[in-house]
């Protein structure tokens, strides 16, 4: 029974306030004008800090000092980094006897690039457009002459960094890494292709090996890229593990390069792919079924069988997905060969490892609507892939990497002085 001493509750309706626009304004104003009283304190700070390195090297200030270093110079006009453009500040002078103007800490700390770089990057790389920087930056006051966020200016600064991180990509050595897994892909930019390898190594590790710009995915385009690879120390003499999509010039140029320390696992999702281009849609089910369970099979050989029989029951009616079928379906099934089961089989038998990277950059790259020279896509690649090798997870089944390794191992052919018969 509810008692009658209780009042009874009763629910208030939310109270609103409204605020008028010209208050709004005022609102805005006061932001403004607390970010300008910010700044101006930072100012004041620094200058202190700046006057303290002179003071440092010139001596106080009206004192005489026979034995000092540098004399003072008046002040010039500077400026500095805050956060992600550049305000005005005025820069006191100090010079030394004999060697001209010295450099004060303090100024050299502030005007550094880094924060200004490192917001330059970070947007791009949210998808923030080189016209747009400027409105995603504090808006400091005019008074103190705001720079370095208009659109040439972030294109310069970007151009700049991408340069430099393109080339750190191209020298950087890989000798160190024992990679048993390479992958290539190629990703489009309209009429022009970049060949992109990353490596795995036997921790299960994602490394990006290098990449190289082509009209299409040729094999010398392939070739200089290999090329490239083992020039910065990837071993040649290694057996190694190489996943494609099936491209012809992929496999052509990886088998002269490498020859019989390459073993070819060609993307089984690729062939899915081409197999069901050539078959009605009312085959797709019953063909998918068929190539899952074969490449599902406990071993290479039975999944061997069941794909020849699908092929030999295409042939009649849809040669073309026979055709399609029988190329390759050796190397689709080297994994299996291999031995290798569970995440791993599942992460190896296709390339999405590197697909899902090369999302990464298409999404990076978003925002950009005319592309230019090849050295352009070249550059906003390797920033794409600066950015996401910092995401990059170990591999799927990275476990079981210990079996891929004994397995490529046993691959190995023996070395030539073991077949040469002994001195009598």
């Amino acid at each position: 029974m509810k008692s009658r001493m209780k009042p009874a509750l009763r629910a208030l309706q939310a109270a609103q306030v409204q605020i008028s626009l010209p208050m709004q304004g005022v609102l805005r104003d006061v932001r403004h004008a607390f970010l300008g009283l910010c700044i101006d304190a930072g100012q004041k700070v620094l200058a202190a800090l700046m006057e303290s390195d002179r003071i440092a090297l010139c001596g106080p200030k009206g004192v005489p000092d026979a034995g000092r270093r540098a004399v003072r110079g008046g002040s010039t006009a500077a400026q500095v980094v805050l956060g992600g453009q550049r305000i005005a500040v005025r820069r006191p002078r100090a010079r030394s006897m004999t060697d001209g103007e010295l450099a004060l800490p303090s100024f050299e700390w502030a005007a550094h690039d880094d924060p200004l770089d490192a917001a330059t990057m970070a947007a791009i790389a949210a998808g923030v457009s080189t016209r747009r920087y400027a409105s995603t930056q504090e808006p400091v006051p005019a008074a103190h002459r705001p720079r370095a966020a208009s659109k040439s200016a972030v294109s310069r600064r970007f151009v700049q960094l991408s340069q430099e991180q393109l080339a750190q990509w191209l020298a950087r050595p890989i000798g160190e890494l024992d990679l048993p897994v390479v992958m290539i892909d190629g990703i489009h930019f309209r009429e022009r292709v970049i060949l992109l390898a990353i490596g795995i190594d036997a921790q299960g590790n994602k490394h990006v090996l290098g990449l190289r710009e082509g009209s299409t995915e040729a094999a010398r385009v392939v070739a200089s890229l290999l090329s490239d690879l083992i020039d910065r120390g990837l071993d040649a003499q290694r057996m190694r593990l190489w996943v494609i999509d099936g491209g012809k010039a992929l496999r052509k140029a990886i088998v002269q390069t490498f020859g019989a320390a390459a073993l070819i696992q060609r993307c089984q999702e690729h062939k899915r792919r081409n197999v069901l281009e050539h078959l009605p849609d009312d085959m797709h089910a019953s063909v998918k079924r068929v190539l899952k369970d074969a490449w599902s099979a406990s071993d290479a050989e039975l999944g061997r069988r069941q794909l020849q029989r699908l092929a030999t029951s295409l042939q009649a009616k849809h040669p073309g997905a026979a055709a399609s079928l029988r190329e390759g379906l050796e190397e689709t099934l080297t994994a299996q060969e291999l031995g290798i089961t569970g995440a791993l089989y599942r992460t190896l038998r296709t390339t999405n490892p590197i697909e899902n990277l090369n999302g990464s950059v298409a999404r990076y790259c978003r925002n950009v609507k005319r592309w230019g020279d090849g050295q352009m896509v070249l550059r906003w690649v390797a920033s794409a892939l600066s950015d996401a090798a910092h995401r990059m997870r170990k591999l799927r089944g990275c476990s079981q990497m210990r079996s891929l390794l004994n397995a490529l191992d046993a691959r190995c052919p023996p070395a030539e002085n073991a077949t040469l018969p002994k001195a009598a």
